[in-house]
């Protein structure tokens, strides 16, 4: 899949404090709980669970999406594909400082058709899809925190 080709959705970012690492782990661990095999087959999702290794790595999946590139610590791409859509999901981590660091979730996506545009309206123009990455992004910095703190993480 071509994901420049793709057009863009959004951007999000949140600044978070904690080594690269721990930033790279914890988005594992939340994409792994975030999204469910339930709704990855209502809409007609090609990837409908999670499989391959962990961490993730490219062939890796999760309900709704397959790693098509993972530099650890760096950038992490994820595609996919369902009835009303073909989209990509890519986290990208810059150093923001010492002890810092940005994580950017870029979403890109085509929605072709009728049906694909009235799901872009109800899911993008909706604000629902903003929410929704806001709060995978809030998730993935109190878990990369959590560890930096020396907090104990949940694991369910």
């Amino acid at each position: 899949m071509d994901i420049a080709a793709l057009p863009f959705v959004d951007e999000h970012a949140t600044v978070v404090t904690a080594q690269a690492d721990a930033v790279w782990d914890a988005v594992g661990d939340a994409l792994d709980g975030s999204f469910t095999p339930g709704y990855a087959r209502l809409v007609g999702c090609a990837d409908r669970a999670a499989s391959g290794p962990r961490p993730l790595a490219v062939g890796s999946t999760v309900p709704g999406f397959r790693v098509a590139s993972a530099a650890p610590g760096r950038e992490l791409v994820l595609v996919g594909r369902h009835r009303f859509s073909t989209y990509a999901l890519v986290f990208r981590l810059d150093e923001a400082g010492p002890g810092r660091v940005r994580l950017c979730a870029e979403t890109r996506a085509r929605f072709p058709g009728p049906a694909g545009g009235l799901y872009r309206l109800l899911v993008v123009a909706s604000g629902a899809h903003a929410v929704l990455t806001g709060r995978l992004l809030a998730g993935i910095r109190r878990r990369a925190e959590q560890v930096r703190s020396g907090t104990p993480r949940r694991t369910a």
